[in-house]
């Protein structure tokens, strides 16, 4: 299996090996030289401590499990402050500081979020596509069931594991059933359905010997061939019983009728404690409001810059498309080498091509489609997500810490932030010089992803609902390429909404990567040297993906 699907995986196999009985935290006591190996330790009892209780692949989301989770996290935290980090290097101090905000995510979600007794779509467990970032965005219920992660076909051993898996879906789906009876969050029973929609094609898919995963080597089918009698009975009860539990959401859905974002102050909190993002809500509003208009006002620039210039010539035919995508993606993977934005590796370039998008017919088009069929190279500018994935799996992070994705999605600043950075810094460093209206479609991605984290910022103060969200998202994308009725929008805005801070992370984090750009010009101007891009990403990124206040920190210390 590959190092980034092991990560997609790690909560999985942590839940497949939780003990029957759950782990106690140790007394906390006082530690004289405590040592980073330490914090290793509780590291790993901690990530075993918060799967929840599983059994013959179910499992144990109840009230009762929930309080006893609950009630053990104090002795965890203070295991965590009992740990003296006094002579730590920088990023040691830093790897304390991750674990600490997994812990207070763990309280957040316990105290808050609560998405096992609020939200429907946590207990969607199907996932046929690897994610583009270290972990699964938004909260689902353990264990996940990573079809992208299996060896198709199938061997025996690998047959069975995953007929348990999906076997387990048909009581999971049962105990959702009263897990979810308090619930009165609207909006994610409005929308709560989708998701089993999906899940069900997927397993019909599935059943049928041709359902297409993506993962770091791109598309591949799932290869029913020789499959087990079980597996496909297995297969085929769990997708009645995600139909039935879709019907059900749809049907509950009216009933439920209170408010579903956290608010305003338990925002701040979930930034300050879990995310460590420096901003609050009104400084989100404020600065995505900046980024809307800026990148507004610049793509209206280069449209008069670029108003003698003939647009760009659609490609309808497949294979001619495909060839040019390719050759995009060939230009990309070049560009970012002789720039010092990535190693030339080949690991990394294979990545990129398997994330190269095929011709698709404009009935079919959603926003990223609109874009890439001007022109591949801003979605895949934005696709060097796929350069870290790559990156982990044959580099890991030499901290066993920082080399394992961190829960609740506290990586979103990071990998989101600077994955949206990246489509501006290749733009800025000369990628559109010969093609002067892609520069047009760089400033209609940063928009729309302005415009929808400031409906997603309304939404959890709860000023609007979902369907205003989709609306006030689409409104504000240029050209009319979002559609508020579309899959992707409806998607967004509810990942967005499960997940506080998602929606924002795209802007608030390409912020921060400025900030810390702007370091390291500044130290190279007083040090009288030319800026050096190559040694400024290098450092910045040698971090891991943790939130960009921790590099700042271990990258640009303040001085003595």
């Amino acid at each position: 299996m590959i190092r980034s699907t092991k990560f997609a995986l790690l909560a999985s196999a942590l839940a497949l090996a939780a003990p029957s009985a759950p782990i106690l935290a140790r007394p906390a006591v006082a530690v004289s030289a405590s040592t980073h190996a330490d914090l290793v330790t509780l590291f790993t009892d901690w990530r075993r401590f918060v799967q929840p209780q599983v059994k013959d692949g179910l499992p144990d989301y109840s009230a009762a499990a929930m309080a006893k989770q609950a009630a053990a996290l104090p002795a965890y935290k203070a295991r965590l402050a009992a740990i003296d980090t006094k002579g730590w290097s920088p990023a040691d101090v830093n790897d304390h500081r991750l674990v600490t905000a997994e812990m207070n995510g763990l309280d957040f979600f316990q105290r808050v979020l609560k998405p096992w007794a609020r939200d429907p779509s946590f207990y969607a467990t199907i996932f046929q596509d690897m994610s583009d970032v270290p972990a699964h965005e938004g909260p689902s219920a353990q264990p996940n069931i990573d079809l992208f992660a299996y060896t198709w076909p199938l061997s025996r051993a690998d047959d069975a594991k995953l007929a348990s898996q999906i076997g387990a879906i048909p009581a999971l789906l049962e105990q959702a059933r009263t897990n979810l009876a308090p619930s009165q969050a609207h909006d994610l029973w409005a929308y709560g359905d989708r998701a089993f929609r999906e899940q069900s094609d997927a397993l019909a898919a599935l059943d049928a010997g041709h359902l297409v995963m993506n993962d770091l080597g791109g598309k591949r089918t799932a290869d029913m061939k020789g499959a087990s009698p079980k597996l496909h009975a297995a297969i085929r009860a769990a997708k009645a019983a995600t139909d039935a539990f879709a019907d059900w959401v749809k049907a509950e859905a009216p009933k439920r009728t209170g408010p579903s974002g956290v608010g305003k102050d338990n925002y701040n909190w979930y930034l300050q404690h879990v995310t460590l993002n420096p901003y609050s809500w009104d400084d989100q509003v404020l600065l995505l409001q900046r980024e809307l208009d800026r990148s507004l006002a610049s793509l209206r620039l280069e449209e008069t810059r670029n108003r003698a210039l003939p647009p760009i010539a659609e490609i309808g035919d497949p294979a001619k498309f495909r060839a040019m995508a390719l050759a995009k993606t060939a230009k990309f993977n070049d560009f970012v080498v002789a720039t010092g934005l990535a190693s030339d590796k080949p690991y990394f370039r294979e990545a990129m091509i398997g994330q190269t998008q095929d011709y698709t017919p404009p009935a079919d088009r959603n926003f990223f489609l609109h874009v890439t069929a001007l022109d591949p190279l801003p979605l895949l500018s934005h696709a060097s997500h796929w350069i870290e994935l790559a990156r982990l799996k044959h580099e890991p992070h030499p901290s066993a810490i920082r080399d394992t994705p961190p829960l609740f999605n506290i990586y979103a600043d990071r990998s989101e932030g600077f994955a949206t950075a990246f489509e501006e810094i290749v733009m800025q460093a000369g990628l559109y010089d010969d093609i002067p209206h892609g520069r047009e479609l760089v400033w209609i991605m940063l928009a729309n992803r302005a415009a929808r984290g400031l409906a997603s910022l309304r939404v959890q103060a709860n000023e609007i609902d979902l369907a205003q969200a989709g609306q006030f998202h689409a409104r504000w994308t240029p050209r009319h390429f979002s559609d508020p009725a579309s899959k992707l929008v409806g998607f967004e805005q509810l990942l967005y909404l499960r997940q506080p801070g998602y929606g924002p992370s795209y802007i608030v984090g390409k912020l921060q990567l400025d900030h810390l750009l702007a370091r390291a010009g500044h130290e190279d101007d007083v040090a009288n040297r030319p800026f050096a891009l190559k040694q400024a990403w290098s450092r910045i990124i040698a971090a891991g993906i943790v939130p960009p206040a921790l590099i700042e920190a271990e990258t640009f210390p303040p001085a003595d």
